[in-house]
């Protein structure tokens, strides 16, 4: 027998999470208390150039600090993930891409959240037109820097702990699954 809900009440609830907490009966049919985060669907870009170079952005999270180096990323905001992942990825780069693939989705924090991440890979990039959008957005996310690195040196960013976010981790793994990268 697997996870059974025997009720459910929202704790807390803004425009990005909601929190439930459930009693439930566990699967060896003990009665247990499950507190579940739910988050709206997200996408995530591994945007790539044409010298084999992955589009970084640098942020400042409010949970976890200053200088998170990550993947443009973001809510999907009701979109179509392919729709969201392009307006993410024009947001807080000034990039749009010609060629898109969606390489994977993702269930992140699977144990305490319901989290779905579209990941997406993203070629043949150039300068978005409107770029007054993009530095609004920019300094609205705390997006410090955006750059380009060479896709094996992002990968020894993960190794090494300088890339710490575990979607931006993920959505590479996946890139790179996708790209024959890995085995």
């Amino acid at each position: 027998m697997g996870w059974r809900t025997v009720s459910s009440r929202v704790v807390y609830e803004n425009p990005w999470i909601r929190v439930r907490e459930d009693d439930a009966l566990a699967p060896d049919g003990r009665p247990a208390r499950y507190g579940v985060v739910e988050l709206r669907p997200s996408v995530f870009v591994v945007a790539l150039t044409d010298d084999d170079e992955v589009v970084l952005v640098t942020t400042d999270r409010y949970t976890t600090g200053p200088h998170s180096i990550e993947v443009p990323a973001g809510g999907t905001d009701g979109q179509e993930p392919l729709v969201a992942a392009q307006r993410e990825l024009a947001e807080e780069t000034g990039l749009v891409a010609r060629e898109w693939t969606r390489v994977g989705t993702v269930d992140a924090l699977n144990g305490i959240a319901r989290a779905v991440e579209h990941v997406f890979v993203a070629r043949g990039l150039s300068p978005a037109v409107d770029t007054a959008t993009t530095r609004h957005e920019q300094a609205a996310e705390g997006i410090t820097d955006v750059r380009t690195v060479p896709f094996a040196e992002v990968l020894q960013m993960m190794r090494t702990g300088r890339i710490r976010d575990g979607e931006t981790v993920a959505a590479m793994a996946l890139a790179a699954l996708h790209l024959g990268r890995l085995a």
